[in-house]
């Protein structure tokens, strides 16, 4: 492994309007010295935008001094754009979260998973490829501060992007482990995340781009997507409408608090997987997957009823709130699997990542947050 001190670093983060990006830079803001931070996030309509622009006024109201930080409202689709941007600035560290997420909406409108996910990543790639090149371009048009300034460049150190635990699909092993066949997805926004997977292994291996994967496993948080489920649960149980429990309540899923994944991600930032190459002389592509998850599977009924008391504690919800009124049973949905569990085995020597928060804590600042601000736009 390359460790890389980020302090001093420019960075990219795009989707960073997003529950995991947002709170990715937020860190960043905390830790990092004479760093330059872009942040790029198209603010699609795929839920509520004003939750997105609250998580952005947030990030401008806490960038320290000493931190250079840009936000780009634009569309990793939009190849100009990211070519532009590697173009201005010399990205040391890319971190690409920006995607179109959810499984049940990509049957929905596949266009849009095609769109972010496919072609998106590929122009982070392309442009990861040759970010050594626009310098080089960009400073024989410019002035010699320029040239001196960018002089001792490399291009792009480490890219981070993305992936998902969907990607396991309907693997019956569990947990899953990073080494498992993964060929078998049960959604279009699964096999976007597998071919991102082999699409950077493929440019780690042409270009020598050290490239990392991460497989996030079902993240939730204050501030998080109306779509999940706890926050959308919330939703409903608040209009007296009727949740609903998928596989008849026989789903386990391994929940992921933002904090621990942010952690995850910012600690496999610093650490590039290393160019080497093996008794022939062939170099050894310098790319690694990981997950990242809690590692800890919840049934969704003991999970609900976690929430539920949660949302009591705090007050969003009446004490004598009558909760099995409100819940059904139904048939698992096309798209679902029935258990995602997170074998991280492989980061916790690497990296010392271990998750420390619990259901019931991670849920209980998210009830928090809820009635917080909810109340504040009332």
């Amino acid at each position: 492994m390359e460790r890389i001190d980020l302090n001093n670093k420019t960075i990219l983060v795009t989707g960073g309007a997003g529950l995991i990006g947002s709170n990715l830079v937020k860190r960043l803001f905390k830790e990092l010295r004479g760093a330059v931070i872009v942040n790029v996030d198209n603010l699609n309509a795929y839920y509520e935008v004003s939750l997105k622009e609250w998580r952005l006024r947030e990030l401008e109201a806490l960038v320290p001094k000493g931190i250079r930080y840009e936000f780009v409202k634009g569309d990793i689709a939009d190849k100009a754009l990211v070519d532009r941007l590697f173009a201005e600035n010399n990205f040391d560290i890319v971190v690409n979260l920006a995607a179109q997420a959810g499984v049940r909406y990509s049957i929905e409108s596949p266009d849009a998973y095609i769109e972010s996910n496919v072609v998106g990543f590929y122009n982070i790639l392309e442009a990861c490829r040759h970010s050594k090149k626009y310098q080089e371009i960009a400073g024989q048009a410019r002035n010699e501060d320029y040239r001196a300034h960018n002089e001792g460049y490399r291009g792009v150190q480490h890219l981070v992007f993305a992936s998902s635990s969907s990607v396991y699909g309907g693997n019956i092993k569990v947990p899953f482990a990073e080494g498992d066949r993964v060929d078998n997805p049960v959604s279009l926004y699964a096999a976007t995340k597998k071919s991102n997977e082999l699409m950077a292994h493929c440019y780690s291996k042409l270009y020598d781009i050290p490239t990392t994967g991460l497989r996030f496993f079902t993240v939730y948080g204050p501030a998080g997507r109306p779509d999940m489920a706890y926050f959308d649960f919330t939703n409903k149980l608040i209009k007296g409408e009727t949740i609903q429990i998928y596989n008849h309540g026989n789903c386990m899923r391994d929940f992921t608090y933002v904090d621990d994944i942010v952690e995850g991600v910012v600690q496999v930032m610093a650490g590039a997987p290393e160019r080497k190459t093996v008794d022939d002389g062939q170099p050894v592509p310098p790319y690694k997957i990981y997950n990242i998850g809690g590692g800890q599977p919840v049934n969704l009924l003991n999970f609900v009823r976690i929430l539920q008391e949660e949302l009591v504690r705090v007050g969003v919800l009446p004490a004598d709130y009558d909760f099995e009124a409100h819940m059904q049973l139904v048939p698992m949905q096309p798209g679902d699997v029935p258990v995602t569990y997170a074998d991280t085995t492989a980061l916790e020597p690497d990296f010392g990542f271990k998750p420390k928060t619990t259901l019931r804590e991670g849920l209980r600042k998210f009830a928090e947050w809820y009635k917080a601000y909810y109340s504040s736009i009332a």
